[in-house]
């Protein structure tokens, strides 16, 4: 993918991440589950963790895996602190650390797999 496009991708992404995590998101649609939420923040996750990783690859960063997981972890925890900081209907919550995790490492795992595939 072109630099600049995987770059553009990124900034947008991250852009739409912060304003969703920092507004009052009441109107989402419901999965039928009591954790809605936290599949919410594993997939958001996973797919910045590829987006990243696509940014990272295409400059030609070495251990671009490890540098989309590192910035991605270290995000969602700036997001979940500045939720409580920032906002009085958003609260932090350590389970949606938890699920951004798991989405980070599920999407750096989708990236091991598609490496070792091409």
């Amino acid at each position: 993918m072109h630099k600049q496009l995987a770059l553009a991708l990124v900034v947008l992404y991250v852009i739409t991440l912060t304003a969703f995590s920092l507004i009052n998101l009441g109107g989402i649609p419901s999965l039928g589950s009591s954790f809605d939420d936290k599949i919410y923040h594993f997939g958001a996750y996973a797919l910045f963790t590829l987006l990243l990783y696509n940014y990272l690859n295409a400059v030609s960063i070495k251990n671009s895996i490890f540098y989309s997981i590192l910035f991605a972890v270290s995000y969602g925890i700036l997001m979940e602190i500045l939720q409580n900081l920032l906002t009085e209907t958003r609260v932090s919550d350590f389970y949606d650390v938890v699920a951004n995790f798991l989405g980070i490492i599920f999407g750096a795992i989708m990236i091991s797999i598609y490496k070792k595939l091409k």
